[in-house]
């Protein structure tokens, strides 16, 4: 690549997942020669172009997610700033790292990784078919009863604010993320395929080398690959897309939840003793872990001090007060809404390149980085990409409940819960 430099002293890169600095010198691959993991950002819309910044340290800028403010000072440094929170990593001219901007908890594409060919254009759109089931689910549901509750974080990333209040109504939500046993049996009754079976690969984060990856033969069933150990039957399923995700709770009478209702559940609480993570927040107390994140040197070193590498068993953090589980950390959650600035209204941007919303953070997320287990964390991705850290759970009317869609639970706990001390209704956080 030759030697050039940026025009301007400041420069905007909006990130995705991975934003990858490489250093080096005669080895470096000429542009357009990058390997494919490091060419994570969508060509066709913001060029994942290598910007060099020095002759031997190139910032290869992916996706669409967080704004940061790149600079290069006068000793050839990088300092690469989140504008939503001053956070600053400074490279040397010999380095070599590879980083997350919003530490891999955060989704790519198909399209990016390559598990979608990329002239295949990105399916943002298409009609859900409910399958017909013949079995109820196993499943457990919690009513989450209507009230006004904080959406946003001022404080947060560009994309969680401005904070508003929001009224919802009454709803059920399944009392854990679908587990991996709940998927088999709706694809034993149904023959259903996902889209991660369709392309033949899926996402996942090499350790090895810092970057999401497409895994050939990663599915729900084998989240890292044919050749790595089988998904445990009461872990969250993942590997699976939104429209993956929508057909199973169409077919048993349900729905995705909007983004509002999946913050207005978390708000009531995240952890057994009722609190609502916010940036800062420890994810340990009296050596006990609050939820399954990432610990260690995020994204090379996972010591799995909380017990577990990848996801762990739904309900192993135990219940928040409202009776869901798994509320933060584990696994990302798909939820039915447009990843739209807050007050735009709810339809496919314009441009055709729509993303669907997850929330509630992954086994993925470092508190040196994304927090994204916070209540307000806000997550997005196409709607046909397979993510080994994405699952989803189902919510319905309370005055229609379907004969398939699992049964209700009563928790005592509930009322108690909505006038905890840490999360009282209505309160801005």
């Amino acid at each position: 690549m030759t030697n050039s430099r940026v025009s301007h002293r400041d420069h905007h890169v909006r990130f995705a997942a991975i934003c990858r600095v490489s250093e080096g010198q005669s080895d470096r691959p000429a542009a357009g020669a990058l390997p494919k993991r490091l060419l994570l950002g969508r060509p066709t819309r913001e060029g994942a172009t290598p910007i060099t910044l020095s002759r031997s340290l190139t910032l290869v800028s992916c996706g669409v997610y967080r704004r940061c403010h790149v600079s290069r000072d006068k000793e050839g440094q990088v300092a690469e700033r989140l504008t939503s929170r001053v956070r600053s990593i400074y490279m040397g001219a010999r380095l070599s790292l590879a980083i997350t901007a919003i530490c891999a908890c955060h989704a790519v594409s198909a399209e990016d990784m390559g598990s979608r060919p990329r002239q295949t254009q990105v399916v943002t759109t298409r009609t859900v078919v409910a399958r017909a089931v013949v079995r109820s689910r196993d499943a457990e549901l919690i009513l989450i009863p209507g009230g006004t509750v904080q959406i946003g974080d001022d404080d947060g990333p560009f994309s969680e604010g401005p904070a508003f209040r929001y009224t919802s109504r009454p709803f059920l939500m399944d009392r854990t993320p679908v587990t991996v046993a709940q998927f088999s049996q709706f694809v034993a009754d149904t023959g259903y395929r996902t889209d991660a079976e369709h392309y033949g690969s899926a996402g996942a984060l090499d350790e090895n080398v810092g970057a999401w990856v497409a895994v050939k033969g990663a599915n729900w069933r084998r989240p890292k690959g044919h050749k790595r150990s089988a998904a445990l039957a009461n872990h969250p399923v993942t590997q699976v897309s939104w429209f993956d995700a929508t057909a199973f709770c169409a077919s048993y009478g349900l729905r995705l939840p909007t983004e509002f209702e999946w913050e207005r559940a978390a708000r009531m609480g995240q952890t057994p003793d009722g609190h609502v993570f916010k940036a800062g927040d420890p994810i340990e107390l009296s050596h006990r872990y609050l939820l399954n994140a990432w610990e260690g040197r995020f994204p090379f070193v996972n010591t799995a001090a909380d017990g577990y590498r990848t996801t762990s068993p739904v309900g192993a953090f135990g219940a928040a007060p409202s009776g869901l589980t798994d509320m933060a950390g584990n696994v990302w959650e798909w939820t039915s809404s447009w990843y739209l600035p807050y007050r735009a209204p709810q339809r496919e941007p314009a441009d055709g390149h729509g993303e669907r919303v997850a929330r509630g953070g992954s086994f993925l997320c470092s508190r040196d980085f994304c927090e994204g287990y916070r209540a307000s964390a806000r997550n997005h991705t196409t709607p046909d990409t397979s993510l080994e850290n994405i699952g989803f759970r189902c919510v319905g009317d309370p005055a229609h409940v379907p004969n398939l869609g699992g049964r209700v639970k009563q928790v005592s706990t509930q009322l108690a819960a909505i006038k905890h001390p840490r999360m009282t209704e209505g309160e801005p956080r």
